[in-house]
Protein backbone atom coordinates (compact mmCIF):
# COMPACT_ATOMS: atom_id res chain seq x y z
CA UNK A 1 0.00 0.00 0.00
CA UNK A 2 1.47 3.53 -0.88
CA UNK A 3 0.63 5.36 2.64
CA UNK A 4 1.84 2.75 4.72
CA UNK A 5 5.07 1.70 5.63
CA UNK A 6 6.65 -1.39 4.81
CA UNK A 7 6.33 -4.17 7.23
CA UNK A 8 9.65 -4.11 10.04
CA UNK A 9 9.76 -0.33 9.39
CA UNK A 10 8.85 2.56 11.54
CA UNK A 11 8.48 6.04 11.12
CA UNK A 12 10.09 8.51 13.68
CA UNK A 13 7.17 11.55 13.58
CA UNK A 14 8.19 15.10 14.74
CA UNK A 15 6.36 14.48 18.06
CA UNK A 16 9.10 11.39 18.97
CA UNK A 17 12.18 13.00 17.20
CA UNK A 18 12.66 14.82 20.22
CA UNK A 19 13.08 11.86 22.03
CA UNK A 20 15.43 10.46 19.53
CA UNK A 21 18.09 13.72 19.65
CA UNK A 22 18.10 13.68 23.56
CA UNK A 23 19.61 10.13 23.48
CA UNK A 24 21.84 11.12 20.58
CA UNK A 25 23.26 13.72 21.94
CA UNK A 26 24.20 11.24 25.23
CA UNK A 27 25.40 9.43 22.81
CA UNK A 28 27.99 12.28 20.78
CA UNK A 29 29.04 13.74 24.32
CA UNK A 30 30.22 10.39 25.77
CA UNK A 31 31.83 9.04 22.40
CA UNK A 32 33.71 12.65 22.31
CA UNK A 33 34.78 12.34 25.84
CA UNK A 34 36.85 9.31 25.28
CA UNK A 35 38.14 10.28 21.90
CA UNK A 36 35.56 8.79 19.43
CA UNK A 37 34.87 10.56 16.13
CA UNK A 38 32.09 10.05 13.89
CA UNK A 39 32.11 7.96 10.86
CA UNK A 40 29.23 8.02 8.28
CA UNK A 41 29.53 4.60 5.97
CA UNK A 42 26.94 4.40 2.94
CA UNK A 43 23.94 1.82 3.69
CA UNK A 44 25.00 -0.55 0.56
CA UNK A 45 27.98 -2.18 0.25
CA UNK A 46 29.64 -4.75 -1.55
CA UNK A 47 27.93 -8.26 -0.48
CA UNK A 48 31.54 -10.18 -0.41
CA UNK A 49 32.31 -7.84 2.72
CA UNK A 50 29.71 -9.56 4.42
CA UNK A 51 30.38 -12.64 3.03
CA UNK A 52 34.01 -12.32 4.23
CA UNK A 53 33.59 -10.48 7.29
CA UNK A 54 30.40 -11.31 9.12
CA UNK A 55 30.97 -15.05 8.05
CA UNK A 56 28.69 -17.23 5.93
CA UNK A 57 27.54 -19.80 9.04
CA UNK A 58 25.93 -16.77 10.72
CA UNK A 59 21.85 -16.00 10.56
CA UNK A 60 22.22 -12.77 8.82
CA UNK A 61 24.16 -14.17 6.16
CA UNK A 62 22.56 -17.06 5.59
CA UNK A 63 18.78 -15.77 6.50
CA UNK A 64 18.70 -12.04 7.07
CA UNK A 65 20.69 -10.07 4.11
CA UNK A 66 18.53 -7.51 1.64
CA UNK A 67 20.36 -8.46 -1.23
CA UNK A 68 20.42 -7.69 -4.90
CA UNK A 69 22.28 -7.39 -8.17
CA UNK A 70 22.18 -3.78 -9.36
CA UNK A 71 21.75 -2.36 -13.10
CA UNK A 72 25.60 -3.16 -13.49
CA UNK A 73 25.25 -6.67 -12.62
CA UNK A 74 27.29 -6.31 -9.10
CA UNK A 75 26.11 -7.73 -6.10
CA UNK A 76 24.95 -5.20 -3.53
CA UNK A 77 23.50 -6.02 -0.22
CA UNK A 78 21.81 -3.18 2.44
CA UNK A 79 23.98 -2.74 5.41
CA UNK A 80 22.95 -5.77 7.97
CA UNK A 81 25.64 -4.42 10.73
CA UNK A 82 28.44 -1.37 11.27
CA UNK A 83 31.27 -2.99 11.74
CA UNK A 84 32.32 -4.31 8.52
CA UNK A 85 31.46 -1.14 6.52
CA UNK A 86 33.58 0.99 9.63
CA UNK A 87 36.39 -1.65 8.82
CA UNK A 88 36.39 -0.94 5.15
CA UNK A 89 36.42 2.55 5.32
CA UNK A 90 39.44 1.96 7.82
CA UNK A 91 41.31 -0.05 4.86
CA UNK A 92 40.24 1.84 2.14
CA UNK A 93 41.15 5.56 3.15
CA UNK A 94 44.46 3.99 5.20
CA UNK A 95 43.32 5.63 9.04
CA UNK A 96 45.44 3.24 10.40
CA UNK A 97 48.38 5.10 9.00
CA UNK A 98 47.82 7.59 11.32
CA UNK A 99 48.26 8.07 14.97
CA UNK A 100 46.85 4.56 17.10
CA UNK A 101 44.24 3.45 18.03
CA UNK A 102 41.81 5.08 15.50
CA UNK A 103 38.55 5.18 17.31
CA UNK A 104 35.17 5.79 15.40
CA UNK A 105 31.75 6.02 16.38
CA UNK A 106 28.39 5.43 14.04
CA UNK A 107 25.37 6.97 15.43
CA UNK A 108 21.72 6.78 14.01
CA UNK A 109 22.71 4.61 10.81
CA UNK A 110 20.22 2.38 9.11
CA UNK A 111 20.62 -1.13 9.52
CA UNK A 112 18.71 -3.74 7.89
CA UNK A 113 17.58 -7.15 8.61
CA UNK A 114 14.99 -9.88 6.94
CA UNK A 115 13.53 -11.11 10.36
CA UNK A 116 10.00 -11.12 11.79
CA UNK A 117 9.58 -7.95 12.89
CA UNK A 118 9.16 -8.69 16.86
CA UNK A 119 9.46 -6.15 19.77
CA UNK A 120 12.33 -3.09 20.06
CA UNK A 121 13.13 -5.19 16.62
CA UNK A 122 12.47 -4.13 13.40
CA UNK A 123 13.24 -4.82 9.82
CA UNK A 124 15.77 -1.52 9.15
CA UNK A 125 16.66 0.06 12.90
CA UNK A 126 19.23 2.16 14.10
CA UNK A 127 22.23 1.95 15.93
CA UNK A 128 25.09 3.53 17.27
CA UNK A 129 28.12 1.72 17.79
CA UNK A 130 31.54 2.57 18.47
CA UNK A 131 34.75 0.98 16.93
CA UNK A 132 38.39 1.53 18.26
CA UNK A 133 41.42 -0.33 15.75
CA UNK A 134 45.04 -0.51 17.06
CA UNK A 135 44.43 -1.18 21.08
CA UNK A 136 45.12 -4.74 21.96
CA UNK A 137 45.46 -4.59 25.60
CA UNK A 138 42.41 -5.33 27.62
CA UNK A 139 42.31 -2.41 29.10
CA UNK A 140 40.84 -0.53 25.97
CA UNK A 141 37.63 -3.24 26.19
CA UNK A 142 37.01 -2.18 29.66
CA UNK A 143 37.09 1.34 28.75
CA UNK A 144 34.86 0.42 25.60
CA UNK A 145 32.42 -1.49 28.45
CA UNK A 146 32.28 1.35 30.54
CA UNK A 147 31.86 3.90 27.43
CA UNK A 148 28.94 1.54 26.74
CA UNK A 149 27.24 1.87 30.46
CA UNK A 150 27.71 5.63 30.82
CA UNK A 151 25.28 6.07 27.35
CA UNK A 152 23.15 4.03 29.07
CA UNK A 153 23.31 5.23 32.56
CA UNK A 154 23.46 8.70 30.53
CA UNK A 155 20.03 8.60 29.09
CA UNK A 156 18.85 7.38 32.27
CA UNK A 157 18.98 3.52 32.61
CA UNK A 158 19.77 1.69 36.47
CA UNK A 159 20.56 -1.18 37.47
CA UNK A 160 22.27 -2.54 34.35
CA UNK A 161 24.33 -5.86 34.28
CA UNK A 162 27.22 -6.26 32.28
CA UNK A 163 28.00 -10.19 31.17
CA UNK A 164 31.22 -11.01 29.96
CA UNK A 165 33.09 -14.14 28.03
CA UNK A 166 35.99 -14.93 26.56
CA UNK A 167 35.97 -17.35 22.54
CA UNK A 168 39.46 -17.30 22.41
CA UNK A 169 41.43 -17.11 19.01
CA UNK A 170 42.14 -19.39 16.14
CA UNK A 171 43.99 -21.21 18.01
CA UNK A 172 43.06 -22.56 21.13
CA UNK A 173 39.19 -22.84 19.47
CA UNK A 174 40.52 -25.04 17.19
CA UNK A 175 40.64 -27.64 20.16
CA UNK A 176 37.00 -26.44 22.01
CA UNK A 177 35.58 -27.10 18.23
CA UNK A 178 36.72 -30.89 18.57
CA UNK A 179 35.67 -31.36 22.03
CA UNK A 180 32.10 -29.56 20.68
CA UNK A 181 32.05 -31.65 17.99
CA UNK A 182 32.39 -34.45 20.16
CA UNK A 183 29.95 -33.52 22.63
CA UNK A 184 27.05 -32.93 19.77
CA UNK A 185 27.52 -35.75 17.83
CA UNK A 186 25.23 -37.79 18.92
CA UNK A 187 22.42 -35.13 19.16
CA UNK A 188 22.51 -34.19 15.46
CA UNK A 189 19.21 -35.57 15.21
CA UNK A 190 17.96 -33.13 17.55
CA UNK A 191 19.25 -30.43 16.11
CA UNK A 192 17.80 -28.28 13.64
CA UNK A 193 18.71 -27.85 10.21
CA UNK A 194 21.22 -25.14 10.22
CA UNK A 195 22.84 -26.21 13.16
CA UNK A 196 23.58 -29.19 10.88
CA UNK A 197 25.14 -27.48 8.81
CA UNK A 198 26.89 -25.27 11.61
CA UNK A 199 28.71 -28.78 13.12
CA UNK A 200 31.42 -29.04 10.53
CA UNK A 201 31.85 -25.57 9.37
CA UNK A 202 31.80 -23.66 13.04
CA UNK A 203 29.96 -25.34 15.61
CA UNK A 204 30.12 -22.32 18.10
CA UNK A 205 27.56 -21.15 16.21
CA UNK A 206 25.20 -23.73 17.84
CA UNK A 207 25.28 -22.00 20.89
CA UNK A 208 23.83 -19.25 19.83
CA UNK A 209 20.94 -20.61 18.02
CA UNK A 210 17.58 -19.27 19.04
CA UNK A 211 15.58 -22.85 18.21
CA UNK A 212 14.72 -24.13 21.79
CA UNK A 213 15.02 -27.93 20.77
CA UNK A 214 18.59 -26.79 19.90
CA UNK A 215 18.68 -24.95 23.02
CA UNK A 216 17.78 -28.39 25.12
CA UNK A 217 20.61 -29.92 24.06
CA UNK A 218 23.44 -28.13 25.07
CA UNK A 219 23.29 -28.63 28.81
CA UNK A 220 26.87 -29.58 29.98
CA UNK A 221 28.19 -28.64 26.49
CA UNK A 222 31.90 -27.67 27.32
CA UNK A 223 33.00 -24.03 27.78
CA UNK A 224 35.36 -22.45 25.82
CA UNK A 225 36.96 -20.76 28.92
CA UNK A 226 38.44 -24.10 29.55
CA UNK A 227 40.08 -24.39 26.52
CA UNK A 228 41.70 -20.75 26.46
CA UNK A 229 45.37 -20.78 25.52
CA UNK A 230 48.09 -18.78 27.77
CA UNK A 231 47.73 -15.47 25.99
CA UNK A 232 43.81 -15.35 25.45
CA UNK A 233 43.56 -16.88 29.23
CA UNK A 234 46.01 -13.58 30.50
CA UNK A 235 44.34 -11.05 28.07
CA UNK A 236 40.86 -11.97 30.01
CA UNK A 237 41.87 -11.93 33.17
CA UNK A 238 43.73 -8.59 32.58
CA UNK A 239 39.78 -7.49 31.27
CA UNK A 240 38.09 -8.76 34.55
CA UNK A 241 41.44 -6.76 36.47
CA UNK A 242 40.58 -3.60 34.65
CA UNK A 243 37.19 -3.72 34.76
CA UNK A 244 37.57 -4.15 38.77
CA UNK A 245 39.48 -1.30 38.70
CA UNK A 246 37.05 0.85 37.23
CA UNK A 247 34.54 -0.48 39.84
CA UNK A 248 32.20 -2.18 36.97
CA UNK A 249 30.28 -5.01 38.61
CA UNK A 250 30.06 -8.17 36.15
CA UNK A 251 29.20 -11.58 36.02
CA UNK A 252 30.71 -14.21 33.20
CA UNK A 253 28.73 -15.87 30.85
CA UNK A 254 30.11 -18.78 29.12
CA UNK A 255 26.90 -18.99 26.33
CA UNK A 256 27.84 -15.76 24.99
CA UNK A 257 28.93 -16.14 21.32
CA UNK A 258 27.52 -13.60 19.53
CA UNK A 259 26.14 -13.82 16.82
CA UNK A 260 28.65 -12.63 14.29
CA UNK A 261 31.83 -15.09 12.95
CA UNK A 262 34.65 -12.34 13.40
CA UNK A 263 34.50 -12.33 16.87
CA UNK A 264 37.66 -12.80 18.87
CA UNK A 265 38.64 -12.96 22.39
CA UNK A 266 36.39 -10.79 24.30
CA UNK A 267 32.82 -10.76 23.94
CA UNK A 268 29.95 -8.92 25.87
CA UNK A 269 26.35 -8.19 26.85
CA UNK A 270 24.87 -5.07 28.77
CA UNK A 271 21.49 -6.72 30.10
CA UNK A 272 18.84 -4.86 31.79
CA UNK A 273 15.37 -7.19 33.75
CA UNK A 274 11.91 -6.02 32.28
CA UNK A 275 8.43 -7.29 32.83
CA UNK A 276 9.22 -9.97 29.71
CA UNK A 277 12.61 -10.87 30.41
CA UNK A 278 15.86 -10.17 30.62
CA UNK A 279 17.03 -8.13 27.42
CA UNK A 280 20.27 -7.01 26.03
CA UNK A 281 20.52 -3.03 25.28
CA UNK A 282 24.03 -3.24 23.84
CA UNK A 283 26.33 -6.53 22.72
CA UNK A 284 30.06 -6.13 21.40
CA UNK A 285 33.64 -7.83 21.61
CA UNK A 286 36.92 -7.97 20.49
CA UNK A 287 37.66 -8.56 16.10
CA UNK A 288 41.68 -8.84 16.37
CA UNK A 289 41.64 -10.51 12.74
CA UNK A 290 38.66 -8.92 10.83
CA UNK A 291 40.83 -5.57 9.26
CA UNK A 292 43.55 -8.28 8.27
CA UNK A 293 40.67 -10.45 6.54
CA UNK A 294 39.10 -7.67 4.80
CA UNK A 295 42.43 -7.10 2.71
CA UNK A 296 43.88 -4.59 5.28
CA UNK A 297 47.06 -4.79 8.18
CA UNK A 298 47.30 -6.77 11.04
CA UNK A 299 45.46 -4.70 13.36
CA UNK A 300 43.42 -5.25 16.50
CA UNK A 301 39.96 -3.76 16.74
CA UNK A 302 36.96 -3.88 19.60
CA UNK A 303 33.59 -2.17 19.44
CA UNK A 304 30.24 -2.75 20.30
CA UNK A 305 26.53 -1.72 18.74
CA UNK A 306 23.32 -1.24 20.65
CA UNK A 307 19.69 -0.30 18.88
CA UNK A 308 18.50 2.96 19.15
CA UNK A 309 14.30 1.54 19.09
CA UNK A 310 15.64 -1.27 21.52
CA UNK A 311 16.62 1.60 23.81
CA UNK A 312 13.91 4.08 23.34
CA UNK A 313 11.10 1.30 23.85
CA UNK A 314 12.90 0.26 27.11
CA UNK A 315 13.23 3.80 28.49
CA UNK A 316 9.38 4.67 28.22
CA UNK A 317 8.73 0.75 29.37
CA UNK A 318 11.11 1.98 32.68
CA UNK A 319 9.34 5.39 32.72
CA UNK A 320 11.99 7.54 31.90
CA UNK A 321 10.83 11.16 30.79
CA UNK A 322 13.84 12.24 28.02
CA UNK A 323 14.43 15.83 28.05
CA UNK A 324 12.42 17.83 25.21
CA UNK A 325 13.45 20.68 23.50
CA UNK A 326 10.54 23.35 23.68
CA UNK A 327 8.97 23.70 20.17
CA UNK A 328 8.87 27.84 20.24
CA UNK A 329 9.82 30.52 22.53
CA UNK A 330 7.39 33.18 21.27
CA UNK A 331 4.39 33.35 19.29
CA UNK A 332 4.05 36.24 16.85
CA UNK A 333 0.39 37.55 16.37
CA UNK A 334 -1.25 39.31 14.00
CA UNK A 335 -4.00 41.55 13.77
CA UNK A 336 -5.52 42.52 10.25
CA UNK A 337 -3.72 42.54 6.97
CA UNK A 338 -1.18 45.65 7.73
CA UNK A 339 0.10 43.86 10.90
CA UNK A 340 1.19 40.61 8.48
CA UNK A 341 4.43 41.93 7.31
CA UNK A 342 5.62 44.01 10.78
CA UNK A 343 4.81 40.44 12.26
CA UNK A 344 6.68 38.61 9.97
CA UNK A 345 10.19 40.76 10.42
CA UNK A 346 9.65 40.77 13.81
CA UNK A 347 9.47 36.68 13.86
CA UNK A 348 12.19 36.71 12.08
CA UNK A 349 14.55 39.16 13.69
CA UNK A 350 13.85 36.77 16.94
CA UNK A 351 15.28 33.67 14.83
CA UNK A 352 18.34 35.75 14.01
CA UNK A 353 18.48 36.46 17.70
CA UNK A 354 18.52 32.75 18.56
CA UNK A 355 14.58 32.46 19.42
CA UNK A 356 12.20 30.20 18.22
CA UNK A 357 9.46 31.89 17.40
CA UNK A 358 6.07 31.34 15.56
CA UNK A 359 3.51 33.03 13.83
CA UNK A 360 0.18 33.06 12.12
CA UNK A 361 -0.22 32.16 8.36
CA UNK A 362 -3.41 31.81 7.63
CA UNK A 363 -4.82 34.72 8.37
CA UNK A 364 -7.00 34.28 11.57
CA UNK A 365 -8.62 35.98 14.30
CA UNK A 366 -6.50 36.90 17.39
CA UNK A 367 -8.89 33.98 19.56
CA UNK A 368 -7.48 31.00 17.15
CA UNK A 369 -4.37 32.33 16.98
CA UNK A 370 -4.16 32.42 21.12
CA UNK A 371 -5.35 28.67 20.44
CA UNK A 372 -2.64 27.84 17.94
CA UNK A 373 -0.02 29.14 21.04
CA UNK A 374 -1.36 27.20 23.60
CA UNK A 375 -1.69 24.00 21.61
CA UNK A 376 2.10 24.33 21.02
CA UNK A 377 2.50 25.16 24.40
CA UNK A 378 3.80 28.76 24.35
CA UNK A 379 3.96 30.91 27.36
CA UNK A 380 4.58 34.62 25.59
CA UNK A 381 2.49 36.05 22.79
CA UNK A 382 3.91 39.07 20.91
CA UNK A 383 0.79 40.70 19.47
CA UNK A 384 1.18 43.57 16.24
CA UNK A 385 -1.17 45.01 14.83
CA UNK A 386 -4.13 47.72 15.64
CA UNK A 387 -3.65 50.99 17.88
CA UNK A 388 -0.08 49.53 19.00
CA UNK A 389 0.92 49.30 15.75
CA UNK A 390 -0.02 52.94 14.57
CA UNK A 391 1.71 53.67 17.84
CA UNK A 392 4.93 51.61 16.70
CA UNK A 393 4.70 49.58 19.81
CA UNK A 394 4.22 45.63 20.50
CA UNK A 395 1.75 44.28 23.25
CA UNK A 396 3.26 40.75 25.15
CA UNK A 397 0.91 38.63 26.35
CA UNK A 398 2.17 36.12 29.20
CA UNK A 399 -0.69 33.13 28.65
CA UNK A 400 -0.12 31.52 31.94
CA UNK A 401 -1.02 35.08 34.40
CA UNK A 402 -2.64 36.71 31.07
CA UNK A 403 -0.60 39.70 31.88
CA UNK A 404 -0.09 42.07 29.37
CA UNK A 405 2.66 44.93 28.66
CA UNK A 406 3.28 47.25 25.43
CA UNK A 407 6.52 48.08 24.35
CA UNK A 408 8.68 49.79 21.38
CA UNK A 409 8.48 47.76 18.54
CA UNK A 410 12.41 48.40 17.99
CA UNK A 411 13.27 47.50 22.05
CA UNK A 412 10.96 43.89 21.26
CA UNK A 413 13.52 41.43 20.52
CA UNK A 414 15.58 43.00 23.93
CA UNK A 415 12.65 42.42 25.59
CA UNK A 416 11.43 38.70 24.59
CA UNK A 417 15.02 36.85 25.14
CA UNK A 418 14.74 38.86 28.78
CA UNK A 419 10.96 37.40 29.59
CA UNK A 420 12.54 33.97 28.15
CA UNK A 421 14.95 34.15 30.20
CA UNK A 422 13.09 35.10 33.28
CA UNK A 423 10.77 32.43 32.34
Amino acid sequence: MLTQAPRGTKDVLPEESGRWQAVEAVCRDIAARSGYREVRTPVIEHTELFLRGVGDTTDIVQKEMYTFDDKGGRSITLKPEGTAGTVRALIEHSLYAGPLPVKMYYLNAPIFRYEAPQSGRFREHHQFGIEAFGAAEPTCDAEVILTALRVLSGVGFQNLVVSINSIGCPACRKAYHEALRAFLKEKLSSLCVTCNGRFERNPMRILDCKVESCQSQLAGAPEMLDFLCDGCRAHFEGLKEALGALNVPFTIDPRIVRGLDYYTRTVFEVLMQTETGTLAVCAGGRYDGLVEQLGGPSLPGIGFGMGLERVLMLLAQEGVILPDARLFDVYVASLGKDARLPALKLAQALRDAGVKAEMDHAARSLKAQFKSADKLSVSLVAIVGGDELARGTVRLRNMQTKEEKEIPLEEAVKAIEGSIKHA
